[in-house]
């Protein structure tokens, strides 16, 4: 994956989960992971800026709605939260390739589907940065990050279904995707006793 161009924090010293609840870092940081990418694979992009604000405040929006109360579940959040902001971006598009490298190889991820590369590159960058800064844990994408095939996959049922977009990022982060309910934040608390009450139930039955 491309590394990361959140740099742009250390301008007001706001932690990144801070900083990016704030359009102009969320512009200035989203441009200069494009600009990293061109750096990279020579694909050159377009961006619709009034687009991209508007992906922002939908995101705002939708991480409001169901931000949790329980300390316990921050963490499991910022997956979820970063899963939103890929789910307004691929809706949105406020991306579009200007040109590409004509010896691309399309079986490149980064060339296959350079759009949806950029988004997800972001979105895996600003996931792991949280993840580093507020809880210590160094994160590494999956080798489906890197497999073709997935990505076939991805372009397609995210264009049926632009919630499969949170599950997907969770799959290309290595963690456990949900594909039922992807755009219901399942709390720690509930997966925790979910296993209990089942047992109960099924003890009634008996």
């Amino acid at each position: 994956m491309t590394g990361s161009a959140l740099d742009v924090s250390q301008a007001d010293r706001q932690p990144i989960r801070r900083a990016i609840r704030r359009l102009r870092w969320f512009v200035g940081s989203f441009s200069s992971q494009l600009d990293e990418i061109t750096r990279e694979t020579g694909v050159v992009f377009s961006l619709d800026e009034q687009r991209l604000a508007d992906v922002f405040m939908a995101w705002l929006r939708d991480f409001e709605a169901q931000k949790p109360q329980d300390p316990r579940d921050r963490k499991s959040y910022v997956g979820f939260a970063a899963g939103l902001m890929l789910r307004n971006l691929m809706s949105k598009k406020p991306v579009a390739v200007v040109s590409s490298p004509v010896d691309a190889d399309k079986t490149n991820p980064a060339y296959y589907w350079p759009e949806g590369y950029a988004y997800v590159a972001y979105c895996l960058n600003v996931r792991s940065a949280v993840l580093e800064q507020d809880f210590d844990e160094a994160r590494a994408t999956s080798p489906e990050f890197d497999e073709i095939r997935t990505w076939w996959s991805f372009r397609e049922n995210v264009g049926e279904d632009p919630n499969l977009a949170i599950a997907f990022l969770n799959a290309f982060a290595g963690d456990e995707p949900d594909w039922t309910m992807p755009a219901l934040f399942q709390s720690g608390r509930i997966a925790e006793i979910a296993p209990s009450f089942y047992q109960a139930r099924l003890s009634d039955k008996g």
